[in-house]
C-alpha cells in the first residue's frame, strides 16, 4: 500500500499543478470578458510600450560591436567592451558624471519638494475663486514648450535684458548669466521648477482629497494648530504617494533633460553644461560612432537602473512602501 501511495503522489502534483495553471488561465479569461472595454482602453499604450521601448532592446547589442551599417546589427563585428572601457577613460568622463549627477541632484533635491508644500498650502485655501485662481497660474508654465522657456531665460537674462538692467538699476554689474558656467545649474534647475511645480501638485492634491475630514475635527477639539494637523494628518496621509514618486524620481537622476540643456548650452557654459545626453547626442548623431553612443547610453540606463533598484529597496526597509 505505502508503494501504490507513493507511485501516485507525483501524479497527483502535477494534477493539482495542471489545475492551478487551469484555474488562474480561467480566471483571466473570465476577468478579459469582464473587463473587456477597459483592456481596449489601455491596449494602445501596452502596444506604444512594446513597440517603441521593448522592439527597440534589440538593438542595444551594438554597444558591444563596431556597427557598420552595410553589414547590419547582426553581422558587425563583435568587441565586447571595448567601448565602454574607451568612456570609461576618456578625458569626458569625470566631468560628464559629474555634471549629470549633479544636475540630476540638484533638481531631485529642489523641485521634488515643493509640489508637495504647494499642494498642502493649496489644500488650506478655503476660498474657491483665489484657489482656482492661484491653481491656472501656477498650472500654465507645463503647457510651454522647452523652446519658449529657454527663449524667455535668454531674453531676460541677457546683457542688456530686465534682470540685468535691474541690477544696474541698483549700482550692481551686469552679469551674463547664459554664458556663466556656476549659473548654469541653478538656471537649469529653477525654470524646471517654475515650469513643473504646479502641474506636478496635482497628484498630491489628489492624494489629500482622500484624507478623512474627522480626522482635523478630532485634532481641532484637541487643541491641534493648522500646522500640527498638516504634519500629523495630511502629510502621513500622502506619505506613500510621496514615496513612490520619489523612488521614481530617484531612478530617472541620470536621465537629465536633453532639449533644454542643449538649448541652454554654449561653449562658454560646456564645463558645466555637458551631460551625458548632450554627449551621446555628438557622438552619436553628429559624429556617427554610433556604438561607442550606444555604449554610453547604455551605461547610463544601467546606472538609473541601479538606483532605481537601491532607492526601492531602502524605502521598503523604512516606509514599508515600494513599487515591488
Amino acid at each position: 500500500m505505502v508503494q501504490n501511495k507513493t507511485s501516485i503522489q507525483p501524479a497527483s502534483l502535477s494534477e493539482i499543478k495542471t489545475e492551478a495553471s487551469l484555474s488562474k488561465w480561467t480566471i483571466l479569461k473570465k476577468s478579459f470578458r469582464k473587463n473587456w472595454d477597459l483592456y481596449l482602453l489601455i491596449s494602445p499604450v501596452i502596444a506604444y510600450f512594446i513597440i517603441f521601448h521593448y522592439v527597440p532592446m534589440y538593438g542595444i547589442q551594438i554597444a558591444f560591436k563596431d556597427f557598420i551599417a552595410t553589414k547590419g546589427i547582426w553581422d558587425s563585428p563583435w568587441v565586447g567592451v571595448k567601448h565602454f572601457e574607451r568612456f570609461f577613460d576618456s578625458y569626458y568622463f569625470w566631468r560628464l558624471i559629474k555634471n549629470t549627477l549633479g544636475i540630476g541632484i540638484y533638481t531631485l533635491a529642489v523641485s521634488f519638494p515643493i509640489p508637495i508644500i504647494i499642494a498642502l498650502m493649496l489644500n488650506e485655501v478655503r476660498n474657491s475663486k483665489f484657489k482656482k485662481f492661484v491653481q491656472t497660474v501656477i498650472y500654465a508654465p507645463h503647457f510651454l514648450s522647452t523652446v519658449v522657456v529657454v527663449g524667455m531665460l535668454i531674453l531676460f537674462l541677457k546683457p542688456d535684458g530686465l534682470i540685468n538692467q535691474t541690477i544696474t538699476l541698483f549700482g550692481g554689474t551686469p552679469v551674463d548669466f547664459m554664458t556663466e558656467p556656476g549659473w548654469f545649474k541653478t538656471l537649469y534647475v529653477f525654470s524646471d521648477v517654475w515650469q513643473t511645480m504646479g502641474w506636478s501638485s496635482i497628484i498630491y492634491l489628489a492624494a489629500l482629497t482622500a484624507v478623512d475630514h474627522s480626522q482635523h475635527e478630532a485634532a481641532m477639539i484637541d487643541g491641534a494648530s493648522r500646522l500640527q494637523r498638516i504634519w500629523h494628518i495630511n502629510i502621513p496621509a500622502i506619505m506613500p504617494t510621496i514615496v513612490i514618486l520619489f523612488i521614481l524620481n530617484a531612478g530617472s537622476v541620470m536621465s537629465v533633460g536633453f532639449e533644454k540643456v542643449f538649448l541652454m548650452q554654449n561653449s562658454l557654459n560646456m564645463s558645466s553644461s555637458d551631460v551625458i545626453s548632450t554627449f551621446v547626442y555628438r557622438s552619436g548623431i553628429l559624429e556617427a560612432q554610433y556604438s561607442f553612443s550606444a555604449a554610453v547610453g547604455l551605461f547610463n540606463s544601467i546606472i538609473n537602473f541601479i538606483m532605481l533598484v537601491m532607492v526601492n529597496y531602502f524605502a521598503k526597509k523604512i516606509n514599508k512602501t515600494s513599487l515591488w
